[in-house]
């Protein structure tokens, strides 16, 4: 059980961190809800008090003998602050201590996590984005927000991500607890300040308006590792191919189908990247011809469908790489195989050219629509990592501590 301070600004999406609120209570963390005052006409400390279970917190004048606005901070093992909102991040970027809430920022030894919303014209402000480089510097980690309907009829990039993946974020960076009490907020942000580049889900290729070849993939793991990249401080971009599962938080996902889509977008985003990491799978071929019309029975056998291969994603990338750089990127590969052989998967390795090689076994309840994964990892230089059957975040935490090492 953690112990997690909750802040929520005064923002519209305050009603959201209710759900979050309840998430964080039902994993078993003790949760203490500090409001802005303005907070509370959004939703009051009745609410607060009710799902949490926990006196709310809301002045430094209450308890205080408790020392409340120095207590707080130090006892945390995590706060997170949905919505932060714009006047909430130019305050903590401040060091300013008005009242409960920044008072706690202040006095915190934990990770930080800012989760902000407001309408796009103020994140884009010059003044926000002063802030956020300023908060991150300083180590904590402030997400993306997401794009979709805001206040009224606005739409745009400021809505709070959903609930469910804040708080799957949230128990990211509490896994990430491996430094000294007394150490530094940052230490754990191995991936901080640096930009990462994730496949995800499974191609398809079409036969007909109805059909496709495809495979089983749910993107499950490259989430995984865009879940635990933000929460190591990455910028993280994903380009999820057929995948039906929620954005995570903080991330930019952009969306294909085939694998020639795939591979024009992830060309597209590598040079700008520090680290690529190729979790999707990626049809190795594809019809010669799509059919405009189904293609039916009529009680006859249809003709052969003719194959041709799809452009090799993985082994472009690191060709790109070499000829044109960036240099010191990192380029990870996967190999799912119903029957792994690492002598083979070795010469693929040197055949790929990128600098590690995640072989992982698939079929008989491992790999694909499952939680967990389990691994062996193939360095370039000869290193051999073995990742035994855990999470798929457990398993993306393991190899962003090879790819961060090479990062240096």
């Amino acid at each position: 059980m953690a112990r997690v301070i909750l802040g929520v600004g005064a923002g519209i999406a305050a009603y959201k961190a209710c759900e979050l609120l309840r998430l964080l209570k039902e994993s078993g963390h003790r949760v203490t809800v500090i409001p802005t005052a303005d907070a509370l006409r959004f939703v009051g400390e009745p609410t607060w008090a009710a799902l949490s279970g926990e006196p709310v917190a809301t002045d430094v004048w209450t308890n205080v003998a408790d020392v409340p606005h120095v207590r707080l901070g130090q006892s945390a093992d995590l706060v997170l602050v949905a919505p932060a909102t714009a006047d909430v991040l130019a305050r903590a970027a401040a060091g300013l201590a008005g009242d409960l809430l920044t008072t706690t920022l202040l006095t915190a030894r934990c990770p930080v996590l800012y989760a902000p919303a407001m309408h796009t014209e103020m994140w884009e402000h010059p003044a926000t984005r002063h802030n956020v480089a300023t908060l991150r510097a300083r180590g904590a980690i402030v997400v993306e927000p997401a794009v979709g309907r805001l206040t009224g009829p606005d739409t745009g990039k400021g809505r709070l991500p959903e609930p469910a993946e804040l708080f799957a974020l949230a128990e990211s960076v509490l896994s990430f607890r491996t430094y000294a009490a007394d150490s530094a907020p940052a230490s754990f942000l191995t991936l901080a300040g640096r930009r990462v580049l994730i496949s995800a889900g499974g191609t398809r290729e079409e036969l007909d308006p109805v059909r496709f070849l495809g495979n089983w993939s749910t993107g499950r793991q490259g989430y995984a590792f865009a879940r635990s990249a933000v929460a190591l401080g990455a910028d993280v971009t994903v380009v999820a191919a057929n995948v039906e599962l929620p954005d995570p938080a903080g991330v930019k996902v952009v969306r294909v189908v085939s694998a020639r889509d795939m591979h024009s977008a992830m060309l597209a985003e590598a040079p700008a990247a520090d680290a690529v990491v190729m979790t999707a799978a990626v049809a190795d071929f594809r019809p010669v011809a799509r059919s405009d019309q189904k293609i039916k029975k009529d009680g006859r056998v249809p003709e052969p469908i003719a194959l041709t291969e799809n452009p090799d994603i993985l082994a472009d990338l690191s060709a790109r790489r070499a000829a044109h750089g960036p240099v010191g990127q990192v380029i990870v590969g996967f190999a799912a195989e119903t029957d792994p052989d690492l002598e083979a998967a070795g010469a693929k390795l040197a055949r790929k050219g990128c600098d590690l090689l995640v072989v992982n076994p698939v079929g008989n309840g491992l790999g694909f629509a499952v939680g967990d994964n389990e691994a062996v990892v193939l360095g370039a230089d000869g290193s051999r990592t073995p990742i035994p059957r855990q999470s798929k975040d457990a398993l993306a935490t393991v190899v962003w501590d090879l790819v961060a090492a090479r990062l240096g």
